[in-house]
């Protein structure tokens, strides 16, 4: 009789345990692509976020002749990233309403519609007063559009400054004349009401003694 030896399945020897070493490995890529893709998507709406600071202006498709109605038959609307909203300010938003709005002074084609050049009848009917004004009597930044108060401070001691004018507008301002310090000054344009002709004997009479000072309006 031949023996054969049986073994119990229970006996054998267990087999070592196979980790899966590719699947951390392939974890790991997934994160890394996660990453990225939120990156991506930070980097894109930052870009996106960036092309958004424009402001929408009304820019003339052709000439703009004074005196003629402003309609947007006339105007082209242009995307235009100001570098201050202080520039920004001084033209014409694409969201103004132009019902009434004439051509105060004339623009030309393809140029951006400045605020001043947008006008009722009343501001077209307005007189044109040139002052020279010493820098030290005016802010250093005074720009086209900007609302002013015109004082006069007397040359003699002892003598209050008068306010002459209030609220109006300045229509130009040329850069500096003269020699650095108190004899330096710049000629200002603004534009008076017909209510305020009725002072422009007396004002012109305190200025020929005095100093005409500009006081910017906020706003």
């Amino acid at each position: 009789m031949v023996e054969t030896q049986v073994r119990s399945g229970f006996g054998a020897p267990a087999a070592p345990a196979q980790r899966n070493r590719k699947a951390r490995w392939r974890d790991g890529r997934l994160v890394l692509g996660v990453l990225l893709v939120a990156v991506t998507a930070l980097a894109g709406a930052k870009l996106l976020s960036s092309a958004d600071d424009t402001t929408t202006i009304w820019a003339a498709k052709h000439e703009l002749r004074v005196g003629s109605p402003l309609t947007d038959d006339d105007l082209t609307t242009v995307r235009v990233k100001f570098t201050s909203s202080n520039d920004s300010g001084k033209y014409l938003s694409a969201d103004a309403d132009l019902k009434g709005l004439i051509v105060g002074r004339t623009v030309g084609q393809g140029e951006f519609v400045p605020k001043d050049a947008a006008v009722t009848q009343a501001d077209k009917d307005r007189t044109e007063l040139p002052l020279s004004i010493a820098t030290g009597h005016l802010p250093p930044d005074l720009g086209v559009g900007d609302v002013v108060d015109v004082w006069v401070v007397p040359k003699e001691d002892g003598q209050a400054a008068a306010k002459w004018w209030a609220g109006v507008r300045v229509l130009q301002v040329d850069s500096v004349k003269g020699v650095a310090g108190g004899s330096a000054r710049r000629q200002v344009t603004v534009d008076l009401s017909q209510s305020d002709l009725n002072r422009m004997g007396a004002a012109l009479a305190a200025i020929n003694v005095g100093e005409p000072t500009l006081v910017r309006k906020a706003g």
